[in-house]
């Protein structure tokens, strides 16, 4: 019997609710007898069995219910969660693209005689023996070779190498290939700026033919010089890390690191004309 009661309890359910409903229309048709009496009594564990899975099946519904008008409010939560983090993201986009034209302002301001030409960075091209960047204007756009790259505060970015149609390629101060004149801002002292192979993989770059007299310190300044008329005086280079003297102990050298972040450019901007301040 336990077995049965075990393997069939929806049956068992099934005969408890008809065994109450005959029960219940007997009570009602039937006057009082005692054997409807005793009927009665019997049939008292099954309406309470009755009464117990009408109210488990309500409670079934209930929950059904209450689900389904959750899952749907839980989607229109994640679906507003969504609409804020997009409008967040777009908010913080326009405050970097205001922080960058605020900058380029001043930049106008300090250096009046600079023609820029503003470009996306469509590429890099990082190796043990070259560091690149490629932009979104070219030759259609007055870019030529020999052109300096900044960022839209000043920090020198490199020098175009290659000049196509609408499209350039930029060496940067971590490429071997760049020689700038620099000058230390503090001292006054000049250098050659040139990337170095061992000191690329830290994002680090050398200056070289520095006087033995130059009395360097670690965050002194370094500036184009602007000697030679090829490229643009004061812009901002970086910062020396660590100095030496060179082997043949007739000069020193600089490790610098640059003021533009290389490896996270987006917009970058190209001086195409300037006039040359000594």
């Amino acid at each position: 019997m336990k077995q049965f009661r075990q393997k069939n309890p929806l049956l068992i359910v099934i005969a408890a609710l008809i065994l109450t409903g005959v029960v219940s229309i007997a009570s009602a048709v039937l006057p009082v007898h005692p054997l409807a009496n005793a009927a009665g009594v019997l049939a008292t564990p099954f309406r309470a069995a009755g009464t117990a899975v009408t109210s488990w099946v309500q409670g079934v519904f209930r929950y059904a219910t209450q689900y389904e008008a959750m899952e749907r409010r839980i989607e229109e939560l994640e679906g507003q969660v969504a609409e804020m983090e997009r409008e967040n993201r777009e908010a913080e986009q326009t405050l970097r693209e205001n922080e960058r034209l605020r900058r380029l302002l001043e930049l106008r301001e300090k250096r009046r005689d600079f023609v820029f030409e503003s470009a996306a960075v469509t590429g890099r091209t990082v190796s043990g023996w070259a560091s690149t960047l490629t932009i979104s204007k070219g030759s259609l756009h007055g870019v030529e070779e020999g052109d300096c790259v900044v960022t839209e505060n000043g920090a020198l970015v490199g020098v175009v190498r290659e000049s196509g149609t609408n499209w350039a390629t930029v060496a940067t101060l971590l490429d071997p290939d760049l020689a700038v004149g620099v000058r230390f801002f503090r001292t006054g002292d000049d250098g050659i700026l040139q990337g170095d192979f061992s000191l690329m993989g830290e994002n680090m770059t050398r200056v070289g033919f520095v006087s033995n007299e130059a009395e360097l310190r670690p965050g002194d300044e370094v500036l184009t010089s602007g000697m030679g008329g090829r490229y643009p005086s004061g812009l901002t280079v970086g910062t020396v890390e660590s100095f030496g003297f060179a082997p043949s102990g007739t000069e020193q050298y600089a490790v610098v690191k640059p003021k533009a972040d290389l490896e996270r450019l987006e917009e970058v901007f190209v001086i195409k004309e300037f006039t040359q301040v000594e």
